[in-house]
């Protein structure tokens, strides 16, 4: 199973579970991530043992949060919705555009129809911050998910003390036992959450634990290949009371029209829209492709 899967958990703050247990071994065959994915895992579990000793802070802090708009409501249109994403640079791409300001792109996605903005907060390869959220959330009055990988419940507490509506949980990256204590830990303080699958077994257990909002990304975050098809092949099998995202390779209106006859609710588009000189007519022109309804 390697190292790195034993020792995941022990690095998280506040963590007791095994993934050794036989009700672990009985569920899934997980394996911990490898490649790029397992890389920006291990570096996450080291920036949440930086929160620990804030913890009950934070938790106190986001339970006395406003209510944020919510992403789930935002996705739910005749049309399939547009998230836009802020990110200045990714492991794939390199620098996208490192002047990037939160705030103005945040502000042209939504004079441009955005129904949500994503923000990458991850500081070492998409050259995010936690004042991004902020800047986002001042230009546009619109639901902000914070796109990172999170590992541990302080994490989640801190997204929604930033402002953020909702956070990601890539299934992959964690294992069974930690997926399900972390959308419990989100529930409990209203954070939405968007869990990321890439094969049928991801969205099972994404499902099984309730997730209301699932992103089917067709980047393998291991390999950082895009891998066409993907979302068009496990989109269909999300019930319609599921919100359904599709990420990775989106960038005209024929490929938003492709996915949208799957049954899309949504895509979430990052670099193009990022690089763009004229990120709102962009925007613009992703917008507007009817959703066709899936099957319950």
């Amino acid at each position: 199973m390697g190292s790195f899967a034993c020792n995941l958990t022990e690095h998280l703050p506040n963590s007791k579970d095994s993934r050794t247990t036989p009700e672990t071994q009985g569920k899934t065959l997980w394996a911990a991530p490898k490649g790029t994915l397992g890389a920006l895992t291990k570096a996450a579990v080291d920036r949440a043992a930086a929160l620990e000793g804030r913890a009950l802070e934070l938790e106190a802090q986001a339970a006395a949060m406003p209510p944020a708009p919510s992403l789930f409501s935002a996705l739910r249109t005749s049309h399939v919705a547009v998230i836009a994403e802020i990110k200045r640079a990714s492991p794939s791409r390199g620098e996208i555009r490192s002047g990037l300001d939160a705030e103005a792109q945040a502000t042209a996605y939504r004079q441009g129809g955005a129904a949500a903005i994503s923000v990458l907060t991850e500081p070492d390869r998409f050259g995010g911050s936690d004042d991004d959220i902020g800047a986002a959330g001042r230009g546009a009055e619109l639901p902000i998910l914070r796109k990172d990988f999170h590992v541990s419940v302080p994490q989640l507490h801190q997204a929604r003390c930033l402002g953020a509506s909702a956070a990601l949980l890539i299934v992959r990256a964690l294992e069974p036992a930690l997926f399900a204590r972390l959308l419990e830990a989100a529930r409990a303080i209203d954070l939405e959450v968007v869990a990321e699958v890439r094969d049928i077994s991801e969205l099972e257990r994404a499902l099984e634990g309730g997730a209301k909002i699932i992103g089917v990304n067709n980047r393998n975050l291991e390999s950082l290949v895009i891998e066409r098809g993907t979302a068009e092949s496990l989109i269909p099998r999300i019930p319609n009371r599921v919100i359904a995202i599709a990420e990775s390779g989106y960038a005209d209106r024929s490929s938003i029209e492709k996915v949208a006859a799957s049954g899309a609710d949504a895509v979430l588009i990052g670099s193009f829209l990022s690089a763009s000189a004229d990120p709102r007519r962009e925007v613009e022109r992703l917008t507007g492709v009817n959703r066709v309804k899936r099957d319950e």
